[in-house]
């Protein structure tokens, strides 16, 4: 556990209500607690360092976590299988309590007078990541057939006419009438 993200919090605790501003950058995760995803998925390096500004505010039985995270990622085009990269930015409102109650699960833990603010990091760091980044809103991907990239060049590839649908193209009807004509 990098020290940057544990914050003393035993003045604020005792102050209620008062604020305290927490702002510093440390590696995503120098433990190496979450294992790499496959190289199609959107990742963050683990030392990949992330930029933190949070403002904790003191109220009775907790804290209140509201700021802004951010961190870079990489992964792959969905469309063309380029490599992509970009940041996370995500705002931030979180509480910690130093006893949760009942059933509430969406609160952070204070203990011994600190709270880790690793775990609120990598969840809104992690939920944030794209499911499909593009390299470019326009990309054009790659050709089904020959496996060329459209965004660089172009290919005389036709679409296989499917056997099963073929005898409908020359299908026609000879007591078709115009689309315009009024039937009594």
């Amino acid at each position: 556990m990098d020290a940057r993200y544990l914050v003393p919090v035993a003045q604020l605790m005792r102050d209620v209500p008062s604020t305290a501003e927490v702002v510093f950058q440390a590696p995503f995760d120098a433990e190496h607690e979450f294992a790499p995803r496959g190289r199609a998925e959107t990742d963050v390096e683990s030392e990949a360092l992330v930029d933190v500004a949070v403002v904790l505010q003191s109220f009775s039985g907790g804290l209140r976590a509201k700021g802004r995270v951010s961190a870079p990622w990489f992964g792959v085009c969905r469309r063309c299988s380029a490599a992509v990269a970009g940041r996370s930015e995500v705002e931030v409102d979180e509480r910690f309590v130093d006893h949760p109650d009942v059933g509430d699960e969406e609160a952070y833990l204070i203990v011994d007078d600190f709270v880790d603010l690793a775990p609120m990091v990598h969840d809104a760091i992690l939920l944030d990541l794209p499911l499909a980044p593009l390299c470019r809103p326009d990309c054009r991907g790659l050709c089904p057939y020959c496996g060329i990239d459209r965004n660089e060049a172009s290919c005389d590839c036709v679409a296989p006419v499917d056997p099963r649908w073929a005898t409908l193209d020359g299908l026609s009807f000879a007591d078709e009438t115009p689309a315009d004509s009024n039937e009594a």
